[in-house]
């Protein structure tokens, strides 16, 4: 017997909708997870931070801005914060301009290039706790005292300077050097062509990386723990605070942490991202 049409001389699978939305419903629920894993603790921090109660903890009990208020009007805080901004600034800058040489230099082929690049990004495989005690031990045996611009600064700018190497190295590894050679063709000097040419179209990979060295240096907490001496840098104060007592303007000083290394961090990748959309105009 003939088939009288085609759908019945093929047999048509029908689709397994039912695993697939079940499928779909278990992703959704693994991502939602996750999200909630994520930033549960960051809205929780949130929350207690603008609780007005006297302990950290739930229930929410009304809206309050005065924890903020007891963190800006404290002395101890406010110097702390200022501590962690002029070193942050500072680390930052040194970084970036030791990276920035480096960058340049790395440019060209010399012995043992590659062995000198993994060396320079040994401090990153060194986990704090460790890097820590080194520098402490260092410090101790060439008897520097510690303190702020002592060691504190020695040990940012060492833990902060792989960082800003590996954000300004591509920039130049990708860097047209035909520009370069046509200014000097055309009787520019070397700080000439740097200035004129090589300095404007690598500014806002140079700003993004001295935002991003001030982030690393701001929150740093485990190394600068062992080489701080009686200074306090943010993180250092929030860890003292913590294990003396469980105030309940703590919440708001981690919400400032927080908030100052969000703020330049997005300002650090928007100047990033601008920079490579003007490049991809061009």
């Amino acid at each position: 017997m003939m088939p009288n049409s085609l759908s019945d001389a093929v047999a048509v699978p029908m689709p397994l909708a039912a695993p697939k939305k079940w499928g779909a419903r278990f992703l959704n629920l693994y991502a939602f997870a996750v999200y909630i894993f994520l930033y549960g603790p960051v809205g929780l921090l949130i929350i207690l931070s603008i609780n007005d109660s006297e302990v950290i903890g739930l229930p929410f009990r009304g809206f309050t801005w005065r924890w903020y208020e007891v963190v800006a009007h404290t002395p101890a805080l406010v110097h702390a914060i200022f501590n962690s901004f002029t070193i942050g600034a500072a680390s930052a800058l040194i970084a970036t301009i030791i990276a920035l040489l480096m960058a340049m230099g790395f440019r060209y082929r010399f012995p043992l290039r590659n062995a000198v690049i993994k060396m320079l990004l040994l401090p990153i495989l060194i986990p704090g706790i460790v890097g820590g005690a080194i520098s402490l031990a260092f410090f101790g045996v060439i008897g520097v005292p510690l303190g702020l611009w002592t060691t504190v600064i020695v040990t940012h700018v060492t833990w902060v300077l792989p960082f800003a190497f590996l954000t300004l190295f591509p920039r130049f590894h990708n860097f047209d050097r035909s520009l370069e050679e046509a200014a000097m063709d055309l009787g520019a000097t070397p700080p000439i062509v740097f200035r004129r040419i090589v300095l404007p179209i690598i500014w806002p990979g140079i700003v993004s990386t001295l935002l991003f060295s001030f982030t690393l240096s701001f929150d740093e907490f485990v190394r600068t723990l062992f080489v701080i001496g009686d200074e306090r840098t943010i993180p250092v104060h929030l860890w003292v605070l913590i294990t003396n007592q469980m105030a309940p303007f703590l919440p708001a000083v981690g919400v400032v942490i927080m908030v100052t290394s969000i703020l330049i961090s997005l300002a650090g990748f928007a100047i990033s991202a601008r920079a490579g959309h003007a490049k991809r105009r061009v």
